[in-house]
């Protein structure tokens, strides 16, 4: 007899199939970049690939809490073609809104189509470093969570910068350390300690897990505001 598939509620709104994060899929019938799609006692989800997704990485190699939830409101930096952000617009839902910036005029092309498919996601073309550019976007946007995927050399001073003007106090953060961007020969442990210190002061740090092999020399950093 053929077991019956069960999805599995590992986070509000994150489901773990045959052993992947999974998420409701927020339009059904439609895929982002090519995921799967199982459907389940007629509800639709979709293969968060954490090959494809450091949050989704970060869940895989043990991230014991996850501060994203329904109606949750999150500014997310390094928006990119908005793979990622697609998993968390199926969390948050319809009453949520994600925020995501980007730099790269060719990635916005492609994540603004995102956004037409799914309107709790707003796209701004701004760079990351320079939050009060985008001030006007996110007049009265308390955020929850930040979350932040950059390729910069300068990657917790960005977040802290960002922090500083838009997360609310006791939001949360998942910031994504690409230790390559930062110095091309230095241990990633090392690296990650180094950025950490610069956001102790702010931040309580709630957890660090390495993402390998899913990204190698990437680590996913969780804190709190303080």
């Amino acid at each position: 007899m053929k077991k019956r598939l069960k999805p599995k509620e590992i986070f509000p709104g994150v489901f773990e199939i045959k052993g992947n994060p999974a998420t409701k899929n927020l339009n059904p019938g439609n895929k982002v970049y090519s995921e799967p799609l199982i459907e389940i006692d007629k509800t639709e989800y979709r293969t968060w690939n954490p090959n494809r997704s450091k949050i989704s990485a970060a869940i895989k190699k043990g991230l014991k809490e996850f501060p994203i939830k329904e109606k949750s409101q999150i500014l997310y930096l390094g928006a990119a073609e908005g793979t990622t952000i697609s998993h968390l617009s199926d969390i948050v839902g319809a009453e949520g809104i994600i925020y995501g910036v980007d730099i790269s005029a060719r990635s916005m092309r492609k994540f603004v189509y995102l956004c037409e498919q799914r309107p709790n996601i707003v796209p701004i073309l701004a760079d990351a470093s320079q939050p009060n550019s985008y001030k006007e976007h996110i007049e009265s946007f308390s955020v929850d969570v930040l979350t932040q995927d950059v390729s910069q050399k300068n990657q917790a001073e960005i977040f802290l910068k960002n922090s500083r003007i838009y997360l609310k106090r006791d939001g949360y953060g998942l910031l994504s350390i690409k230790a390559r961007s930062i110095h091309s020969t230095k241990p990633v442990e090392e690296l990650v300690q180094e950025e950490v210190k610069k956001m102790q002061n702010e931040f309580e740090i709630l957890q660090i897990v390495s993402l390998h092999p899913y990204e190698k020399e990437h680590a996913m950093i969780y804190c709190k505001k303080k």
